[in-house]
């Protein structure tokens, strides 16, 4: 009789740049949003375009665009 093993999967905690994420949400302006979606469209035409990444461009232009208004506040 064959014995079954169980795989358990350990998930590591996702984690975009340095920065911590919040465990609260944060409602973007309409202007901020629209900062953040040409960064993110910038960003998938540097990628070549490449379909199925959308979440990953967003997330990299919410961290772009704010490191650059922290900056521009220092």
């Amino acid at each position: 009789m064959a014995r079954a093993t169980r795989l358990t999967v350990k998930k590591k905690p996702l984690m975009r740049s340095s920065l911590a994420v919040s465990p609260q949400f944060i409602e973007l302006s309409d202007s901020m949003k629209e900062r953040i979606a040409k960064k993110a469209y910038e960003l998938w035409q540097e990628r070549g375009h490449r379909d199925g990444r959308d979440l990953e461009d967003w997330l990299d232009a919410e961290i772009i665009v704010m490191e650059k208004i922290h900056e521009a506040r220092e």
